[in-house]
């Protein structure tokens, strides 16, 4: 049995592929397998059916439109399709895990997972935008007993 990839990691691989497809799209299931797959940052040994990152990609590829819904309901006079790939590709990894996609994944994780990855492929200005709309979302989460 191998090494288990660490979550970041796998958090960090599916981000890759989502923006990836935020360029050529999955039109099925089998094409979202094949881009997961076929990544040439794909760490070693990761197996799509029990991977996190593999449910992070099928979970928000699935239910992209109700997230890109919920981001716009935070994302005050911003569209999404305005919102920069890599802003709205974190927004809805971030979204996907403080919904009732995971439910193992504590608000002030999924948010400072977001903040990290936007550090790392955004500028300062998208750091403090993607933080404000999961801040938004998980406050009014708590408020409400909804999720974000």
């Amino acid at each position: 049995m191998g090494k288990k990839t660490p979550r970041r990691a796998e958090r960090l691989f599916a981000f890759k592929v989502l923006y990836g497809l935020t360029f050529h799209p999955a039109l099925s299931e089998s094409d979202l397998l094949r881009a997961f797959n076929l990544s040439p940052d794909r760490p070693d040994g990761l197996d799509p059916e029990n991977s996190y990152a593999w449910n992070l990609v099928f979970g928000v590829w699935k239910e992209m439109r109700e997230l890109d819904d919920r981001i716009a309901s935070y994302a005050r006079n911003w569209r999404v399709e305005r919102i920069g790939k890599v802003e709205v590709t974190i927004l809805r990894i971030a979204f996907y895990e403080l919904s009732r996609g995971r439910t193992d994944v504590p608000a002030k994780v999924a948010i400072n997972e977001a903040v990290e990855i936007s550090k790392q492929y955004s500028d300062e200005k998208s750091r403090i935008f993607v933080n404000g709309i999961l801040d938004a979302a998980a406050r009014n989460a708590v408020q409400t007993g909804a999720e974000a």
